[in-house]
């Protein structure tokens, strides 16, 4: 009967999300602690809108983590990178909270996770437990904080959910307590003339504007001589009372002599929008700067759903001999605002500073497929793999290819394929496609091979290779030695490592039978914990297996003895 009414409920009332009216009573919080955010939701991440909060946890593991309410388990995942250990919890007013990069689950769900693992032999799992399977409580321990996943630095990750939609929302706006009296800070100003007939200070290319504090606590900008269309751009973050933390803002406004330009807020996004990131920032900017500039104007193929109002999107015609006012505002979700206004004077003057286009032979149309012939590879872009049409510089190989680099961004994969021909049979299994960094160091990506051919999906533009690995995993033992006795102690630590392609499987098996090895990537470190149930024997015989991805191979084998 609980069951039944919980579901009824929980169907019932996800209509109630769409009114936004987030409830303001409903929820705990997941911490016993004072909240204190490392990062904000919406904030400006690679490729993508962060769609949680990260919540400091004193630099330590192991905090307890409550469900903020009655609800069902109804999705575990356990992985190297992302979000870790992650736990998903339905609740019956229709929402999803979400607890991410976790050390470990409670004891009942622990027990779940760890017969799924042994199941599958496999340290990493995803499963949907069905709706009655683990029922959580309010105030209820779920697990413990922690670092797995890709994090770097101990906190939780936590997210608020549509049940239906699996729209991340704002969890700020349900009545977390966060101390912030803190203004938002602005960096940088730009303005940037937006086709080849504007200028703006007698330049055509983006130029930062100087800016400075006045008595009121506002900001007020140099003076823009300007003709034609014109955008602008901010380096902005918001911190909160207690951490130094540069987080994301909530809002910002853009008014033209009082008239709404652009209102967007970080209160809710799709997941299948995020990308579109790309189309917010000045791209080519981060790429050589790696700094976000955001832009204050929409280009082509932005259409997120951020923006609440937009006029001419954002974008400013200005006439010779008018006068105009920008005012931008600056908000975090406690609406402390920071503004700082720019004086416009409409004027054509001679442009002294024209933007620099880099043409190359190529000019690639980004809503049509592209296929190009670099000698020893063939690179295809499917229609729309790109945001604009641009130059694109290629330069052929027989090893090596140049595509482009990292100053335009890919909406979706698109396709290397090396011809490999030259190479032995011999010598094909410890080949791979690389993709070189800035200091031409080998990285490896994702391989796909079918006979002589070497394939790749990626977003990744850059300089391709294909390397060779013929080493084969380092194993050592961290915490114990051959022979050893080791009654007392709680677990065993092995490092391992590969230099070059990177470690693919491991697996270990003690007495002959698998045992769960937790793989921690960031530490290369691999750990079991001591159970009963299998080290029952006196002698144990341990044996761990670590292939790295072109199939090289290492065996680690010991003997110790517990009691």
């Amino acid at each position: 009967m609980r069951a039944t009414i919980f579901g009824l409920l929980f169907l019932i009332s996800t209509a109630l999300i769409s009114q936004e009216n987030y409830p303001q009573d409903a929820f705990r919080s997941p911490l016993d602690i004072p909240l204190i955010l490392a990062g904000t939701f919406g904030e400006l991440r690679s490729n993508h809108f962060h769609s949680g909060i990260d919540i400091k946890t004193q630099q330590r593991e192991g905090l307890k983590t409550y469900a903020i309410a009655d609800g069902v388990v109804t999705r575990i995942k356990v992985s190297l990178w992302g979000y870790g250990k992650v736990l998903y919890v339905a609740h019956p007013n229709g929402y999803t909270s979400v607890y991410g990069h976790l050390q470990k689950f409670s004891p009942k769900i622990e027990a779940y996770v760890n017969k799924i693992q042994y199941e599958k032999k496999s340290y990493e799992i995803e499963v949907f437990p069905d709706f009655d399977e683990l029922k959580l409580e309010k105030g209820e321990v779920i697990a413990y904080t922690g670092n797995t996943g890709g994090s770097s630095g101990p906190h939780l990750h936590f997210e608020i959910r549509s049940s239906v939609s699996e729209k991340p929302t704002n969890p700020l706006l349900y009545g977390l307590d966060i101390k912030d009296n803190t203004l938002p800070i602005l960096s940088n100003l730009y303005v940037y003339p937006l086709d080849q007939n504007s200028q703006v200070n007698q330049s055509n290319d983006k130029i930062e504007l100087k800016f400075s504090k006045q008595s009121d606590g506002s900001f007020l900008a140099e003076k823009v001589y300007a003709n034609g269309t014109i955008g602008f751009g901010i380096n902005s973050f918001d911190r909160q009372d207690l951490a130094a933390n540069q987080n994301g803002l909530y809002k910002v406004q853009m008014q033209v002599n009082g008239k709404t330009y652009l209102d967007y807020d970080l209160e809710s996004f799709s997941f299948g929008e995020t990308r579109y990131i790309n189309t917010l920032i000045d791209y080519k900017h981060f790429g050589i700067y790696r700094q976000r500039i955001q832009r204050l104007f929409k280009t082509p193929r932005n259409n997120m759903s951020i923006y609440k109002e937009t006029y001419n999107d954002g974008k400013i015609n200005v006439s010779e001999g008018l006068s105009y006012s920008v005012d931008i505002f600056m908000k975090d979700i406690e609406n402390n605002t920071t503004k700082v206004t720019i004086p416009i004077e409409g004027k054509k003057e001679d442009v002294k500073i024209r933007k620099k286009e880099d043409k190359t032979d190529t000019f690639l149309i980004a809503k049509k497929p592209n296929t190009y012939d670099l000698g020893g590879a063939q690179v295809y872009f499917p229609a729309n793999t790109f945001y604009e049409d641009f130059y694109i510089d290629l330069e052929k190989g027989i090893d090596t290819v140049k595509i482009h680099n990292s100053t335009v961004p890919a909406h979706q994969n698109f396709t290397i394929t090396f011809d490999t021909s030259k190479y032995s049979a011999e010598e094909l299994p410890q080949l791979f496609i690389a993709r070189l960094n800035s200091k031409l160091i080998p990285n490896y990506v994702s391989t796909y091979k079918r006979g002589k051919t070497f394939s790749t999906r990626t977003r990744d533009l850059g300089t391709y290779t294909i390397a060779k690995d013929s080493i084969a995993p380092k194993v050592r033992s961290k915490n114990f030695k051959e022979n050893q006795w080791l009654t007392n102690f709680k677990y065993l630590s092995l490092e391992i490592s590969d230099d070059l392609s990177g470690i693919d499987t491991y697996s270990a098996t003690l007495n002959g039978k698998w045992i769960l090895m937790e793989y921690e990537p960031k530490k290369n470190t691999i750990t079991y914990n001591f159970d009963a149930n299998i080290t029952d024997q006196k002698k144990c015989d341990l044996e761990v297996i670590v292939t790295d991805n072109v199939g090289n191979s290492t065996t680690f084998k010991s003997t110790f003895y517990r009691k």
